[in-house]
């Protein structure tokens, strides 16, 4: 199965937007590098929309005390309820559990369309 979600540029670096493939709800994510991945737009806890989440960063201790260090920005999809945090560069990697991960479809970019496959 094969789906046209979007003009490659509708979706900014950093941005995300919601659409199906066929019966399955999904959300394609539009890193800040320019990547383009796509999963179910359900959070594996409760279901949650992912697409009403954030698409963002996580925080990292440092050697310093006390310092923590922002990374991975605009690489983490957080759930809207719950903020559950799943790394879209890791195959949907929950970042907590990384056993657990999103469903994931391929993305390719023709003509300048975003095209999600199954």
């Amino acid at each position: 199965m094969r789906k046209v979600v979007c003009e490659k540029e509708a979706i900014h670096p950093g941005e995300m937007k919601s659409d199906s493939l066929g019966i399955i709800p999904i959300v394609v994510c539009r890193t800040k590098d320019d990547e383009f991945y796509a999963f179910a737009n359900r959070c594996l806890h409760q279901g949650a929309p992912l697409s009403e989440g954030a698409l963002s960063g996580d925080n990292k201790r440092t050697s310093v005390h006390g310092k923590y260090e922002y990374i991975k920005d605009g690489e983490v999809l957080r759930c809207p309820w719950h903020g559950l945090e799943y790394d879209v560069k890791n195959d949907g990697c929950m970042l907590a559990d990384p056993e657990q991960k999103l469903r994931s479809f391929e993305v390719t970019i023709e003509e300048d369309n975003v095209v999600v496959y199954k």
